[in-house]
Parts: C-alpha cells; structure tokens; sequence
C-alpha cells in the first residue's frame, strides 16, 4: 500500500475505489458511487500530510537500523566488565550522526 492508499483510506475510510495505473486522482476507480467523493485537493493535501509525517520520523528508522547492526547485550556486557564505555559512545555517535528534527 502507498501514501495515496492511506489518503484514500484516510478520507473515506468505507468506501470501495481502485487504483488503475499510477497513484493519481485521475486513476481512481469509485466502486461505491452512493458515497460523496473526496476532491482531488482534498486527498493532495492529505498525501502531503502524510507524506510530511513519514519524512518527519526518517531520523528514527535510520537510527533504528544502525542500532539492530550492534551487538548491544554484548557490548554492554564487554563495558561492565572491563569498565569501558564502548556500547554509550557507539549509542551517542548514531544518535549525533542522525538527530532529531
């Protein structure tokens, strides 16, 4: 599913449509034509909301990868025993090399 899908969905939560080619207003397919549609500015505002939203939170996917590459329970394991600071300095790196907004 893409951000045109959740728009879609979004705004009409129970309405039945399809999508026929490129995610565009002009490629949607009402199956349900008792429902009232959403304008096409409409659903471009809310994909820009959304899509807004996903970007807004890219810092903590990237983080989130970085992080499952360490071996966190060994390397907090490794600093108590030999009083290092190993797993901090690597959590503070990833954390400087992507921020939050």
């Amino acid at each position: 599913m893409t951000i045109f899908h959740d728009a879609l969905n979004t705004l009409k939560p129970n309405a039945n449509w399809v999508v026929n080619g490129d995610d565009t207003y002009a490629n949607i397919t009402w199956i349900d034509t008792e429902q009232t549609k959403p304008t096409e500015s409409a659903v471009t505002t809310k994909v820009n909301e959304l899509q807004a939203a996903y970007n807004a939170l890219d810092y903590s996917r990237v983080r989130k990868a970085k992080y499952d590459l360490l071996n966190q329970d060994e390397m907090r394991y490794d600093d108590v025993k030999n009083s290092t600071t190993t797993w901090v300095d690597a959590i503070d790196s990833i954390k400087v090399a992507h921020p939050k907004p």
